[in-house]
């Protein structure tokens, strides 16, 4: 691929050789990309000759010899039997030798990700020369709207340092009220492996005072970036010569993509600025982060700092997130959902654990079915809600179940009249898949009874811990699901809602390959309390969208250590920054002060609302006419107040169905492009005994492609997502 990289189009046609037997037709690209040093542009797509949606195999363009040109192009043989799709993205090339396991890698930095990707029909004239090839694209644009995403991890790692609640410690008093600015830079151990070698230590203090322009001069790769939590510096970006200045009561993040994680270090300078802005910054010390510190998936590291005459004059607290990609699993570029939101879904009923709580101490506001089990989620969907909201978390064994609380109750002995001091208390996460559906397990409310409230469990579906892979399989695929991923929180006093839980990225891996094997074409949301959660989710996978779970300010739950869950505002930055669809707010903090939900809408997010207050009819229809798009409640058979009891996304597939039938009978008996016979009549009754649903359109396309194929194929995608926000 690199050899191909420097050949002119024309020449480039013959060194991307045919793999099949099929007939071939010369199709160059030419796209119009912003980069910086050590990015290409690629391009993917539906055939062999394009990589087939992975990025792996993907085509490397070549840019044009003009350095002032942001043009690439290439020569692709491409099969003349079929419509190609395909879509561009910005990414690095890694070569085999710097790899960690000695193959190419292409890193995605960002892609276009309209819901329809750029087409070449099979009908269509490609074989022209360069004076008739017109304009060339504009990376994202498709169809004059601009959609760009950044990517998500294929090989490389991310690292974050999150600096907050004033980490940094200085013990000489002459630095006390100074203006300290902070800069990392990944240094590779491996000397063998990197020509950035570790210096002596006399050394490394010459080379941390030249410190070089980034911004003129960008190292592409390993990438360091930087983020601040506010409305100005929210989004990432390369570090200012000197880094930042920290502020009291800031929150700052740096963001580093490494390979080789065993080896990387990170250098963190620190610089005293004068009082005059024409003297430049003095470098005053610096620390070191080790790979041994960052062991697991998150933690906290505390460095000395180290002025530049060895003497020890401070310490470093970094709170840190390694984040890696699944593994043995690879996205598909085809299509992604992870910022599309329609126009019109909008005040969409989302029903909370299914039907909704079974235990709490209104018993009126109790669902009559248990919580988060197969039965409510049927009932629920059954009296018209959109989605449905379920908790998930890991059994012992690592099967994703369905179940709220951290711990349950299990009986000791069996007897009808159980004591208190008969239970014992267990955290899920040390009970296997069968422990959990064949013990006798109590919520933790129902334990100081001993008497359970629900005594239809010998019904399947009424049986607590569901897997996630089942709920998926059974419950009606018209009704979208809102996961809500289960993951411990540390609270302000220091304390922790579970200890000891699995490792992260394992944790996440298992649930995120479970939803993207068996999702099938179902609405999917993420979304979890944890702000870095949400931060992994967004980078493990392209397809489904994430939503930033927040209690803001509120009087009912105890607050949390993470500032980023403050506050409406905060949440709003972290969305940002993480680049997810929007935030879940507390409805108790929309309640106190709605302009927080203006704030979140004009930002362009997503917004969703829940807790207690909205098992109300008044505030539910209060909370729909301040704009959220949905609202989580409980007793949906109560409060809900639609006619017709069907999720949005049923009515619009049918609507989609229609608009199909409508194009058949349109466009009568005839023939496609290729010749092959269109029978209307058999193509309408295969449409109308179809599940409702846009997505089996493919079940009525003849195998010869065209104009005809082409337009059902689009209007079936379109109509499920037509207007969507990007």
């Amino acid at each position: 691929m690199t050899e191909t990289a420097n050949k002119s189009p024309d020449t480039r046609c013959k060194c991307i050789k045919p793999t099949m037997k099929y007939l071939r037709r010369d199709q160059i690209f030419r796209v119009k990309a912003e980069t910086i040093p050590g990015e290409s542009v690629f391009v993917v797509g539906n055939c062999e000759e394009l990589g087939n949606w992975m990025s792996s195999s993907a085509v490397r363009l070549s840019k044009d010899d003009d350095p002032e040109s942001c043009l690439w192009s290439c020569c692709v043989k491409l099969p003349q039997n079929q419509d190609v799709e395909f879509r561009y993205f910005v990414g690095v090339y890694i070569e085999p030798e710097i790899a960690n396991d000695g193959a190419k890698q292409i890193i995605v930095r960002r892609w276009e990700t309209s819901i329809q990707p750029r087409n070449i029909r099979i009908d269509e004239d490609v074989n022209i020369g360069e004076e008739e090839m017109g304009k060339p694209d504009i990376f994202g644009s498709v169809q004059s709207i601009t959609s760009i995403e950044r990517g998500w991890l294929t090989s490389e790692t991310v690292i974050q340092l999150k600096l907050f609640n004033n980490p940094l410690q200085l013990w000489k008093k002459r630095y006390e009220g100074k203006k300290i600015s902070l800069k990392v830079t990944p240094v590779n151990l491996a000397r063998n492996r990197s020509s950035e070698t570790v210096l002596p230590f006399s050394e490394n203090i010459d080379e941390s005072m030249d410190t070089h322009d980034q911004v003129d001069a960008p190292e592409v790769w390993p990438l360091t970036e930087i983020a601040v939590m506010n409305e100005e510096k929210r989004k990432f970006h390369l570090q200012e010569q000197f880094g930042h200045i920290y502020s009291e009561g800031e929150f700052v993040l740096f963001q580093i993509c490494v390979l080789q994680l065993e080896s990387m270090a990170y250098l963190v300078d620190f610089y005293l600025h004068n009082s005059t802005e024409e003297d430049p910054p003095t470098l005053i010390g610096f620390s070191y982060i080790l790979p041994s510190v960052l062991r697991k998936s998150e933690g906290q590291a505390i460095v000395p700092v180290t002025s530049t005459n060895h003497r020890p004059i401070g310490q470093l607290t970094v709170e840190y997130l390694v984040v890696q990609p699944i593994e043995n699993f690879s996205c598909s570029m085809e299509e992604t959902f992870s910022r599309m939101w329609k126009p019109s879904w909008q005040g969409l009923d989302v029903g909370h654990r299914g039907l909704g709580t079974s235990f709490k101490l209104e018993v009126q506001l109790c669902s009559d079915i248990r919580e988060n089990t197969i039965a409510s989620l049927k009932t629920a969907a059954l009296h018209g809600a959109d989605l449905v909201e379920f908790d998930v978390q890991l059994s012992k064994d690592l099967v994703p179940v369905l179940y709220h609380d951290f711990h349950v109750c299990i009986a000791m002995k069996r007897k009808q009249n159980l004591d208190i001091n008969d239970k014992l208390q267990l955290p899920v996460k040390e009970l296997t898949l069968e422990q959990l559906q064949l013990l006798k397990v109590y919520h933790l409310k129902e334990s100081t009874t001993g008497i359970s409230k629900f005594n239809n469990e010998d019904h399947e579906d009424h049986q607590p811990f569901p897997t996630l892979q089942k709920v998926l399989e059974v419950v009606d695929p018209h009704v979208g699901f809102n996961i809500e991923i289960k993951w411990t929180m540390q609270l302000q006093d220091g304390s922790y809602e579970l200890y000891n839980p699995f490792d992260l990225n394992m944790y996440l891996d298992i649930m995120l390959k479970v939803v993207l094997q068996h999702a099938g074409h179902r609405k999917i949301v993420f979304s979890c309390f944890h702000p870095d959660v949400c931060t992994m989710i967004r980078l493990k996978q392209n397809k489904y969208p994430v939503m930033f779970l927040t209690q803001g300010v509120t009087k009912k739950y105890a607050p949390y250590h993470d500032p980023r869950t403050h506050s409406i505002p905060m949440a709003v930055h972290h969305a940002h920054n993480a680049c997810i669809l929007g935030i879940n707010v507390h409805t108790e903090d929309v309640l106190r002060d709605s302009t927080q939900v203006k704030l979140a809408l004009d930002s362009g997010l997503i917004v969703f609302c829940w807790g207690d207050d909205n098992n109300c009819s008044s505030t539910i229809k209060h909370l729909k006419n301040l704009g959220l798009h949905g609202i989580i409640y409980d007793k949906i058979d109560k409060f809900g107040t639609k006619e017709v009891k069907e999720s949005i996304f049923l009515v619009e597939a049918r609507e989609a169905q229609n608009n199909l039938l409508n194009v058949v009978q349109k466009m009568g008996s005839g023939h496609s492009s290729t010749g092959v016979p269109v029978d209307v009549g058999t193509t309408r009754q295969t449409l109308s005994t179809l599940s409702v649903s846009a997505h089996n359109t493919s079940a009525v396309i003849s195998d010869g492609g065209g104009a005809f194929e082409s337009t059902i194929k689009e209007i079936g995608k379109d109509s499920q997502y037509a207007d969507c926000a990007p």
